[in-house]
């Protein structure tokens, strides 16, 4: 995968590209994860190249990069394929995505599950994780699947845990009452709430759940 393209940064046409990473790429993909997944986000949760080894070795076309105009490598977006049906709507991050490892990649499954999408903070208004996941979606529909599939963090249901439930925070977050800036991301994205899943991700803003959200392949019945 790679393909080049203009993004706006404060409102000036910059030149990128997204394309595969590989293994040159691995040292700048855990520095972007430093930068994008500060505390109280885990450390121990950024990438190892042992990871990004298992990533690139298994699932290539799911294994993407935005680089800048300068070389710069400013975001990422990793996914594997996996059978639906094995995990259902009650699952991990931990158990379907093994660990960041994606040891449980199956080419023979029918869905792209996103492992993890992040942009450093200067380029986050420039529509960087939006061309990813678009390209994502673009996996999804060369590789005939039938979805692609996420749990999405929920940061802003702490501040309204005492009164609402992970549902009705989202529900309240798809009406417009409230924003989380990673929801409201995902819903211009195109991607549509089916879950909640508790003790998804260890994350205390989340409060441990996150939000499934789907895209269905538009050629896929």
């Amino acid at each position: 995968m790679r393909k080049e393209m203009y993004v706006y940064r404060d409102g000036v046409p910059e030149r990128i590209v997204i394309r595969s990473y590989g293994e040159r790429d691995f040292s700048a993909l855990i520095d972007i994860q430093r930068v994008s997944f500060p505390p109280p986000f885990p450390e121990e949760l950024w990438w190892n190249e042992e990871q990004l080894s298992e990533h690139v070795e298994r699932f290539p076309e799911g294994a993407l990069c935005a680089e800048a105009e300068d070389g710069r490598l400013i975001g990422s977006m990793t996914g594997l394929i996996v059978r639906l049906d094995d995990y259902g709507h009650a699952h991990d991050w931990q158990t379907i995505t093994d660990g960041g490892y994606i040891r449980n990649h199956r080419p023979d499954g029918d869905t792209l599950y996103v492992v993890d999408i992040c942009v450093i903070p200067e380029y986050r208004k420039a529509g960087i994780g939006k061309w990813l996941m678009q390209s994502m979606y673009e996996t999804v529909v060369h590789l005939g699947l039938k979805r692609l599939l996420g749990g999405g963090r929920m940061p802003g249901y702490h501040k309204y845990a005492d009164v609402a439930t992970p549902a009705e925070y989202v529900d309240n977050v798809v009406k417009g009452v409230w924003k989380d800036p990673v929801i409201s991301f995902l819903l211009r994205c195109g991607r549509i709430p089916v879950g909640i899943a508790e003790h998804y991700l260890d994350d205390e803003e989340s409060l441990h759940h996150a939000v499934l959200m789907e895209w269905k392949n538009p050629f896929q019945s």
